[in-house]
């Protein structure tokens, strides 16, 4: 990407969960458009280093953190740490999530809970370390026209109910009015929230869901636009909410789900 197409240069995203899949993606296209990087992890260490790492080797700037976000003092460590290091934080993805599936009937107060606090006030405590760390910094009008800018990542699931997954979508359900209330209430400090909802997204975390030929045209029957989608998908969606380019674009959650939540069973029962 040239210097012309750098929409990002000279600011700092924090991106949680980074160390695969969507996060990793997210936090690519963010180095990409120039922003420097604070690559967060829970557990795994190593893929979160060599993502860090290769962003330096191609000329970015990036930080892998450990903190578990359902953590509250490992959140405020894990900002003390970024603005350490790259001085300010302009843009947030907060991306980190989990699933804990099972049957409602059989599903543990632990899987619920876990989810939830993973999920959702994940959410919260990352979003209100970086709203803090938004207020009491300069202004710098000439890279970046709102104060800062939130990328809450939801799922299709945040409208779509999801039988066997309670936890997963009543987290994600609450990441859309968390995202859209905090978008009302910050708006006056010009700073910018918005959500990523992904449709399915060829990640490890749902591999049983594409990685054989019966399962692939399975999950294709619920996509009209007849393909999974990439992380990188993720990815162009993340780089625009986070410029300028989307400056005018506030409380909105952006499907990235090839038509998913179109409903596609009903296309021919009209």
């Amino acid at each position: 990407m040239s210097q012309a197409h750098r929409p990002l240069r000279e600011q700092t995203a924090l991106v949680t969960g980074a160390s695969s899949g969507i996060g990793a993606a997210v936090a690519r296209a963010l180095a990409a458009a120039g922003a420097a990087l604070a690559v967060n992890y829970s557990g795994q260490r190593e893929p979160a280093e060599r993502l860090a790492d290769e962003i330096v080797q191609g000329g970015g700037q990036a930080l892998s953190i450990q903190a578990d976000v359902s953590d509250e003092q490992a959140v405020e460590r894990m900002m003390r740490e970024t603005v350490e290091r790259f001085g300010r934080l302009d843009i947030l993805v907060a991306n980190a999530g989990l699933q804990r599936d099972a049957a409602f009937v059989d599903m543990t107060l632990a899987d619920w809970q876990r989810v939830i606090d993973v999920n959702l006030t994940g959410q919260f405590l990352c979003c209100r370390a970086a709203v803090r760390q938004f207020l009491q910094q300069a202004d710098r009008p000439e890279l970046s026209r709102a104060r800062g800018k939130i990328i809450c990542m939801s799922s299709v699931h945040e409208i779509i109910p999801w039988a066997g997954h309670v936890n997963y979508a009543a987290s994600k359900g609450g990441v859309l009015m968390l995202m859209k209330s905090l978008a009302q209430e910050l708006a006056p400090q010009r700073i910018r929230v918005n959500g990523i909802a992904p449709g399915a997204i060829r990640t490890p975390i749902n591999r049983a869901a594409w990685e054989t030929d019966e399962a692939l045209q399975r999950l294709l029957a619920l996509i009209p636009h007849g393909r999974i989608g990439e992380p990188e998908d993720i990815g162009k969606a993340a780089v625009w909410l986070a410029s300028d380019d989307s400056d005018y674009v506030n409380g909105a959650s952006l499907f990235v789900d090839g038509g998913m939540t179109l409903y596609p069973g009903f296309e021919d029962n009209g």
